[in-house]
This record gives C-alpha cells, structure tokens and sequence, in this order.
C-alpha cells in the first residue's frame, strides 16, 4: 500500500506542472466608462479576463495529495509508535527523508494562503522537491535497490578517488583551455574566465559534450583531446571494482535466497529433563525426547570422535566430551544437535 501511495504522490506532483493539466488565472479588471474629472459620479464596469500567462495547478492534484500525505503521516505515526528503539528510528535515513517531504507538504498548505502576498512564492514551491526523495522509502521493499546502496557503501573509497581526479583534471584543463584560446587571435572566444572553462572541461571530462563552448583555435583543440582521453581514463579506471562489488552483493544475495529457511520446532514440554538423561534404562528411538537425541546423537556422531572416549553402557553411552561440560552446556549441544534431525 505504502509504495502505490508513492508511485501516485510522485506522478501527482510530475503531471501537475504539466500545461495542459493547468488552470489559467482569472483576473477581475475594472474599467471606467469616463475620466474621473469629468463625471465624478460614473460607474465602473468589472470584465473578466483568462490570464494564460500565469497559471495554477488543477484542484484534483491537490486532493490527490492530501489523501497520499494523510497516509504518510498515519504510516509515519504508527511505525514511530510501534518502533522500540525511538532514537534509532528518528536518526534513521528513510525515515528522515519520509518526515521532511510530509512536513514540506503541511508547509507549503499552510503557506498558499499567504502566497499573493509573497513575492518570492515560486521559491518557496521549489522546496516542494524533497517529496520526490519518498522514492528512497522503496529501497525498503526492492531488494536490487539495496544491493546497489551496499555497493556504493563499499565503494565509497573508489568514489572518493574518483571525484577527487575529476576536479584536479577539470581545474588543469579549464586554466589550459583558457590560455590556450589566447594565443593565437579568436575574435569568437568562447573562454572569458576560468570559471567557463571549468563547465566546459566537467562536461568533456564526463563524455557528454553539449557543444555551447567549443575550442576554436589548434591549440585549444589539442587541450579539448588530451581533456576527453584524461576523462575516459579516468572514469574508467575505479569501474572494475565498483562492478566487482556489486557482482560480490548481488552473488550473496542470490545465495541467501536459494537457502531453505529454518523451521522452528515447538518440542514438548519436558518435566523429568534430569531423571531421564541420568536413568540406566536402555533407550529406543520411540522413547521420549531426551531419548531420541540421545539416540540421534549415537547415529551421527562417528565412533572415534574426540578418540574414542565415550561414557555409559553399550546402548546408552554419550562422547566423553559431554561429561566435560556443565549439565546446562550438554542440554544445550543436544538440542541445537537434535534440531537438525
């Protein structure tokens, strides 16, 4: 339930923004028959006029969003109630990200009111953003999703190198593109500062090229080469291991997957534990349960375990290494022994 209420909160606030799923505003204009001067007791006519420049989002968008944030806050309330550990749910990373984007929402319903009389209203829409960081809550039911979040973990160091290179071979080949489109005469110069030249190196660097800036002159064109190879080398480079960690979490988590799971068996409750392990009774299979462990135990524990030594009579007896322990200890080994048969 809570990932179809994401999926539709999501799609909500993408659609709206859209201009065919906009309302256009309209606005109230007051025009008079004559000057004021002339006549002071002329009457005003009202028209009314569609303003399609400035718009607003359908009502249905916002009724979506109250019934998808009312559930996010029900899910919120019920799950900080029911958690155990209070502090550890409150610092937890999703649940930070699931309170601020529900927050946001209540923040912004209680600013709309108050939105004609604010000039900046459209920044304080852009906060609305963070309730597309909800679709991190999915990381919970999409095991994929957590295995790629295990790999970044892992690969943090190579992550790190790898943006440090980055910046250390935009700031070189930005200076270099910079003075290299000096040299020679390039009225069409489209490197004025450093700071371009860093936008146009990050975007070299990086393989995507969007052609806004481009080297005009030979030796420009020799630097704009040397930065695209730099960038491919670079980013190249720490893919192997990130890769490799991946295969490494994705591998385990198949395998994980493929074991059977543990059944827990609910044993009868046993009043004579003590009674029976120490009896000179001989033992059958079909006896009750402190017998058949023990008889379990004789099966499948091999004859010259720990030696050979063993304690009791021909049909009863147990390895030596059980007299060792404490008769705590030996109920314990025999039960985690027994639960496999």
């Amino acid at each position: 339930m809570s990932v179809f209420f994401i999926c539709v909160s999501i799609l909500s606030f993408c659609l709206k923004t859209h201009p065919n799923m906009r309302v256009p505003v309209i606005r109230n204009i007051t025009v008079r028959t004559s000057p004021p001067s002339a006549n002071p007791n002329a009457t005003s006519t009202h028209a009314w006029t569609l303003d399609k420049t400035h718009t607003y989002p359908h009502d249905v968008f916002f009724y979506i969003e109250c019934v998808c944030n009312a559930w996010f806050t029900f899910e919120i309330t019920v799950r900080f109630i029911a958690s155990p550990k209070k502090s550890e749910f409150a610092c937890g990373a999703v649940n930070l990200i699931d309170f601020t984007a529900t927050l946001s929402f209540y923040i912004d319903l209680a600013l709309q009111r108050f939105a004609s009389h604010l000039e900046n209203a459209d920044i304080l829409e852009f906060f609305s953003i963070i309730r597309i960081m909800r679709l991190f809550k999915l990381t919970r039911h999409s095991a994929g999703l957590k295995i790629l979040i295990q790999t970044f973990k892992a690969s943090a160091g190579e992550l790190i190198l790898l943006v440090f290179f980055l910046v250390l071979g935009i700031v070189i080949f930005a200076s270099l593109v910079y003075y290299a489109e000096r040299i020679q005469y390039n009225p069409t110069n489209d490197f004025n500062s450093i700071p371009l030249g860093l936008w146009w190196a990050l975007v070299t660097m990086t393989t995507v090229g969007y052609g806004d800036m481009v080297p005009k002159t030979y030796a420009g064109m020799f630097v704009g080469a040397l930065c695209a190879l730099a960038g491919v080398l670079t980013i190249s480079l720490p893919v192997p291991v990130i890769v490799s960690n991946f295969a490494m979490f994705y591998s385990h988590t198949q395998a994980r997957a493929k074991l059977p799971k543990k059944r827990r068996r609910v044993m009868p409750v046993e009043q004579i534990r003590g009674h029976v392990m120490r009896s000179h009774v001989p033992m059958r299979a079909e006896g009750p349960p402190p017998a058949r462990r023990i008889n379990a135990l004789k099966q499948n524990i091999p004859k010259d375990f720990l030696g050979g030594a063993r304690t009791g009579n021909e049909e009863h007896d147990i390895p030596l290494v059980f007299k060792r322990f404490s008769w705590d200890m030996r109920e314990f080994c025999l039960k985690e022994y027994s639960s496999l048969f």
